[in-house]
């Protein structure tokens, strides 16, 4: 069973829409795992473990969403102005 949830989450991280969605998903799983293992070793105990997750797994997300670079292009529209546009 376990190894189906992590594959699932696996999965479902790959699939996301955007690269900023992706980067935040793979970094959710990667602090959720470190996290896991810090809490686990600190308190020798599963709510330590699972606690560890879950700030981990917060971190991992806000911080592989706030490392991904904007795409943004700028163009000129049929009057001429300048747009910006997400590449």
């Amino acid at each position: 069973m376990k190894k189906l949830l992590i594959l699932a989450a696996v999965t479902l991280s790959l699939g996301a829409c955007t690269q900023r969605e992706q980067n935040a998903g793979t970094g959710a799983l990667i602090g959720a795992a470190g996290g896991a293992v810090v809490g686990g070793l600190a308190t020798g105990r599963a709510g330590g473990a699972l606690a560890g997750a879950a700030i981990g797994g917060a971190g991992g997300a806000i911080i592989g969403s706030a490392t991904t670079p904007d795409r943004v292009c700028v163009g000129r529209d049929e009057w001429g102005r300048r747009v910006r546009y997400a590449c």
